[in-house]
């Protein structure tokens, strides 16, 4: 894991894909409708595991057309601990470890009422020339009570 940052997320409407896989439900519907999405320098689509299912969600914009499949949901925001893995390799429990210890050394906490969310930040275009992916996990977290 590298370093982690925080970083506030605003609250604001999303579309969603509602829960499903990937290749079931409305994920395709929902992955042709995001690829036909202008793209802009900072992150707007970030992905859950919701216990059964993936949640893909779309931060909307006032004027998008949205399918009538798909929903647009209230997020709540806040703040994230965002650490970067590189072609999803790090050890799931030593990023963990790393991340509580940071959180503790710094006055905050895990938020578990919000879901962790994922987001793939390298272009296509920047992947090929590189060979690999790079990955944001945001951790959902609150002041230390």
């Amino acid at each position: 894991m590298q370093s982690v940052r925080i970083y506030e997320m605003p609250s604001c409407k999303m579309v969603s894909s509602g829960k499903g896989m990937f290749e079931e439900g409305n994920f395709p519907l929902f992955e042709e409708w995001f690829s036909s999405q202008k793209r802009s320098l900072f992150p707007k689509d970030f992905l859950y595991w919701a216990g059964d299912g993936f949640v893909w969600l779309y931060m909307y914009e006032d004027g998008m057309t949205v399918p009538p499949e798909l929903e647009i949901i209230d997020f709540q925001g806040g703040l994230y601990a965002v650490a970067t893995d590189i072609d999803q390799k790090t050890d799931k429990d030593r990023m963990n470890a790393e991340m509580d210890k940071f959180l503790s050394e710094n006055g905050f906490e895990r938020d578990t009422l919000r879901p962790e969310l994922g987001n793939i930040i390298t272009s296509p275009l920047a992947q090929k020339i590189m060979g690999y992916e790079q990955m944001d996990y945001y951790t959902p977290i609150k002041a230390k009570q």
